[in-house]
């Protein structure tokens, strides 16, 4: 049975593609369409890839180089081993911003770590948060997502950044991922 399946397969016109209807397989004309689906990610799925292996972070550090002495850097990121890296330019693909970087390992394990990353405030408000809104998060990081979401809105919003303007985003930071307050 397997090897007739396989000739009639061979047999058919190569410009057709096989789909799976209720069991059955069923050629279909519309190989771009087909192509098209299987390239393209889906919104659900990369909200659970984010659930698993995604970080909304926002870090405080010293910078001697600004006003104040301290920078706030916001960071969307997902992160996958060396061998699952084509996921994350497809991801990144998908949002057309961000960066895949390499984060080359020197301990005993066997694959470099690769992180797909988004630092732009512009890019962060105006294509991931919008995309985290209409897409929402099924795990814990929702909540660190909101605070995340918070955070960019403000610095989006005021250029200022002051001793005021500190200590409201790190008030604001430690309520996220589980962190300690800080002392600035």
């Amino acid at each position: 049975m397997l090897r007739s399946l396989c000739i009639k397969l061979l047999r058919m016109d190569i410009t057709k593609v096989l789909c799976y209807h209720r069991g059955n397989m069923k050629p279909s004309d519309n190989i771009s369409h087909a192509d098209e689906k299987q390239e393209r990610l889906d919104p659900s799925w990369i909200v659970g890839f984010t659930d698993g292996e995604g970080c909304f972070t926002i870090s405080i550090i010293r910078n001697i180089t600004t006003k104040i002495g301290w920078q706030v850097f916001p960071e969307f990121v997902i992160s996958q081993g060396e061998k699952s890296k084509d996921v994350l330019f497809k991801i990144q693909e998908y949002f057309s911003c961000g960066i895949v970087k390499i984060n080359r390992r020197h301990d005993t394990h066997r694959e470099h770590m690769y992180r797909y990353c988004v630092r732009s405030i512009k890019e962060l408000d105006e294509i991931i948060i919008p995309f985290f809104d209409k897409y929402q998060l099924h795990t814990n990081k929702r909540k660190d997502f909101l605070i995340f979401k918070r955070i960019v809105k403000i610095m989006s919003e005021s250029s200022i950044r002051d001793d005021k303007f500190l200590r409201k985003v790190s008030k604001i930071v430690s309520l996220m991922n589980n962190k300690k307050k800080r002392r600035i």
